[in-house]
């Protein structure tokens, strides 16, 4: 088995990194770092859209040290010595390495000894070094040589005590299993140690997020201007992800037309356009990976008393749940809040007509820990990001939602893109 021996970590760049550490201003998450950021660009004369993404700067390479130190830290808190993660979007958030998945197991040892050390199939080293940072250690293992082999030596080698060894939240089963053979003990779940510190954004994450979910509230704006009688939903959806693509991201937004908005991720039956239908869209983009998610629901034509009373309800929904985000407040106390508004309002009970959780953790990846769910006690924390998206549902009918993504600040919530629902004539309000 090869390897490529580099000095051991120095500790100085951890000291000043606190897990938990950061403050989030209760306004103002359009940061003056990316207005900084942004150059007067020009508008398209035809659609009225410009490109918002250029002059943004992407992450440094203090940036992924800094989570890298977070994710230490974040260890050590959940008594892990070691951690391994494989290729996905954590691979991505902390060294900036893309690598797709197969059957050889390929992937950094997160550990509190020194600077990670990857693994990777000897045939890959060269193409690995173009990604791994500079100053990691790589051990190489042959075809026909145990990967699993190689972790355990490795742990040996740094005078890990194995039963503090884990893997991350999104390792498959038999390299798991595998290493659990060579290294002759079970290993304890990682996923608290690398979900905590994802959930926490930092400055720069939430003002890519929320740069991403104005773009995408943009696009909705453009795409419901050209709604017309008898369009399909892709013609909706093809407008909205040229719209995405005027502003310099790629989105899209997949919309439901009458009774099909009444299926909470769609569903087969076609259904064009009609004067009285509701129309419900839901989809993002993403600015440096950070995503956004939003849904808006109006009425094409005139709104009936029955679309107006739902929505209405929705809307309190989503406003009453904004209002009690703040820190120390439990995940599942705020899914409680909205769906208290609903079932008051005779759609209930339960998950009768509010059929899914109140919202969803937001990041890199659309859906992310945590969850904003019944019975969830995790507290809420300054940073994190989550989905605020009440609905209801009545099948053969219509349904409804609204949709939008928020930061928890230091004593409530922002929410990412401004544009804000104020009616049902009124899906988008005034801009941040």
């Amino acid at each position: 088995m090869g390897t490529q021996k580099i000095p051991e970590m120095k500790n100085t760049r951890r000291e000043f990194i606190k897990i938990g550490g950061l403050s989030v201003a209760a306004t103002g998450l359009v940061s003056p770092f990316l207005k900084s950021c942004m150059d007067e660009n020009e508008q398209d004369i035809d659609t009225g859209l410009k490109n918002m993404i250029v002059g943004v700067k992407p992450l440094e390479e203090d940036d992924y040290m800094h989570r890298l130190d977070r994710l230490i830290e974040s260890m050590v808190v959940n008594d892990i010595e070691a951690l391994f993660m494989e290729g996905s979007t954590n691979l991505r958030y902390f060294f900036n390495v893309s690598w797709w998945l197969s059957e050889r197991t390929f992937g950094p040892i997160i550990n509190v000894k020194k600077e990670p050390v990857w693994v990777c199939p000897e045939f890959e080293l060269e193409r690995a070094k173009e990604q791994i940072p500079e100053g990691h250690e790589i051990r190489t293992w042959k075809e026909h040589e145990s990967p699993f082999d190689l972790v355990a030596a490795i742990v040996r080698d740094m005078g890990i005590d194995k039963r503090k060894v884990s893997v991350g939240p999104s390792v498959r089963s038999f390299i798991s299993e595998g290493f659990q053979r060579s290294l002759g003990t079970d290993l304890p779940d990682g996923s608290m140690a690398v979900n905590m510190v994802r959930a926490v954004k930092t400055e720069k994450e939430l003002a890519f997020m929320d740069l991403a979910n104005m773009i995408t509230k943009k696009a909705y704006k453009y795409g419901f201007s050209k709604l017309e009688e008898g369009m399909t939903r892709e013609e909706l959806g093809n407008n909205i992800r040229f719209a995405h693509s005027q502003m310099g991201a790629s989105g899209s937004g997949g919309p439901y037309f009458g009774f099909t908005s009444a299926y909470p991720h769609g569903t087969r039956q076609e259904r064009r356009l009609h004067d009285g239908d509701i129309v419900l869209v839901d989809g993002g983009c993403s600015v440096e990976g950070f995503r956004s998610d939003v849904t808006r629901t109006i009425v094409f034509g005139n709104a009936s008393d029955r679309q107006r009373e739902v929505f209405d309800v929705v809307l309190k929904a989503q406003q009453e749940a904004h209002k009690a985000i703040k820190p120390g407040i439990s995940c599942g106390a705020i899914d409680l809040v909205a769906r208290k508004v609903i079932e008051d309002a005779g759609f209930g009970p339960g998950y009768k007509y509010f059929a899914h959780r109140l919202g969803h953790g937001i990041g890199m990846d659309g859906h992310e820990y945590p969850y904003l769910v019944k019975d969830n006690p995790l507290l809420l924390q300054p940073g994190m990001t989550f989905s605020n998206e009440p609905g209801i549902y009545i099948y053969g009918e219509f349904g409804v939602r609204i949709e939008d993504c928020f930061a928890v600040t230091g004593d409530g919530a922002k929410m990412l893109g401004g544009m804000l629902t104020e009616d049902i004539e009124h899906p988008f309000g005034e801009e941040a």
